[in-house]
């Protein structure tokens, strides 16, 4: 008799546990559908690991992107170029490359003797003495006039620095109306509200609309950038211009001035981590696809990380201000992380630089900018209007 009170409880039991489980299967199943019903109607991405889902490419499908990146007619500026450039042409081509052709932006406003070896358009730079010892603001600048004047067969723009080397063949990371950019960890809009507010009011929208970005390395498209760039400009001398803004943001104030006027537009970036490693401090290339060797990399033999402090091996492209690091540059000591190993082999080739070319005798076209006067230096008329006119920045303002 017990066994068959067991025999019927151990029944009712599973009968239980069945109901159960098809209810919470169930239940699971109606989250899941709904869950994916709502998010299906909105951009739904996790911007530092993943693309929108709603922009995804086919597969097959290529969007080349313009290599661009702007520079000056300094020994300092002429060697990274050239090095860049060299590991442009090595990996353009590779699989998984979407790059497109290549531009260096000259802000010297005359040829050097590099036209002939890197594909280069002549730019003027600021007016004498708008810059005021920070060379950086003829950036915007620079693209401004590149956009204005030059024939871009690519329909997106990478901006790129001279100090880059790709590692890795760089796909188009941007996706439409989202350009993609690397997240630097010191770009940090929410931290300084206040000044971000003197140029993104509060009528444009939350601080955290404010990208923690520069405008390199950025995948952006031709039209977008073509609204941002003379915003961008007259941002960045107007925080230049505040000596608040100016001693805070010091030498990223340019970046702080990008990332303000994407916003001041509307535009957000895809943040992608990957795009790019900075050694010390990133450890390992992975599938990382540029090298920004912009830090000083200090080790003792041992290995270990002196930084701060001159090691007993050590790069830092400071060093070489007045002409290219010599061919046969050792290679870190054993122990170092393997980023800085792959940052150095660049610079340890025996052909190390290649050898100056000789100076382009030919004419250029003019590059004197349109004449018509740009809007005044006030912030309202700015964000009004995102057209503003191709002409070089006054000095009225100072």
């Amino acid at each position: 008799m017990a066994r068959k009170n067991f025999s019927c409880s151990s029944t009712l039991f599973l009968i239980l546990l069945a109901v159960g489980s098809f209810f919470a299967t169930y239940n699971l199943l109606t989250m899941a559908v709904h869950y994916k019903t709502v998010n299906s109607q909105r951009l739904s991405y996790d911007p530092i690991v993943e693309m929108p889902d709603n922009m995804k490419r086919s597969r097959g499908a290529k969007a080349l992107f313009h290599v661009a990146l702007t520079a000056t007619d300094a020994p300092y500026s002429k060697w990274q170029c050239r090095i860049m450039y060299y590991w442009y042409k090595k990996t353009k081509d590779m699989a998984g490359s979407e790059m497109g052709k290549f531009t260096r932006i000259l802000h010297s406003g005359q040829p050097d003797n590099l036209m002939d070896e890197i594909p280069t358009f002549v730019v003027d730079p600021l007016p004498s003495g708008l810059d005021r010892g920070y060379i950086v603001l003829n950036r915007p600048w620079a693209f401004v006039q590149w956009l204005e004047r030059a024939t871009i067969e690519e329909e997106y723009v990478l901006m790129a620095e001279p100090d880059h080397i790709f590692v890795n063949p760089l796909p188009n990371l941007a996706r439409g109306e989202f350009p993609a950019a690397f997240p630097f960890f010191y770009i940090k809009p929410t931290e300084n509200e206040k000044l971000i507010r003197k140029y993104f009011p509060k009528e444009n929208g939350p601080v955290t609309n404010v990208d923690p970005i520069g405008n390199s390395p950025v995948i952006i498209r031709k039209d977008l950038l073509e609204k941002i760039a003379p915003t961008w400009m007259n941002v960045s001398l107007r925080m230049k211009d505040d000596p608040e803004t100016d001693k805070t943001f010091g030498w990223v104030l340019e970046m702080y001035a990008y990332a303000v006027a994407s916003a001041l537009h509307g535009v957000q970036h895809i943040l992608r981590k990957d795009f790019m490693l900075q050694p010390p401090w990133d450890l390992e290339t992975g599938n990382k696809f540029i090298i920004h060797y912009t830090y000083g990399c200090d080790y003792n033999m041992k290995g270990e990380l002196t930084y701060g402090k001159i090691g007993e091996w050590r790069f830092d492209k400071r060093s070489h201000l007045r002409g290219p690091p010599p061919k046969n540059l050792s290679l870190p000591p054993p122990g170092v992380p393997e980023s800085v190993v792959s940052k150095q082999r660049p610079f340890t080739s025996p052909v190390g630089v290649p050898a100056p070319v000789t100076p382009l005798v030919a004419s250029l076209p003019p590059t004197t900018p349109p004449d018509v006067d740009l809007p005044p230096l006030a912030i309202p008329p700015l964000i009004a209007s995102p057209h503003v006119a191709m002409t070089a920045p006054s000095l009225d303002h100072q």
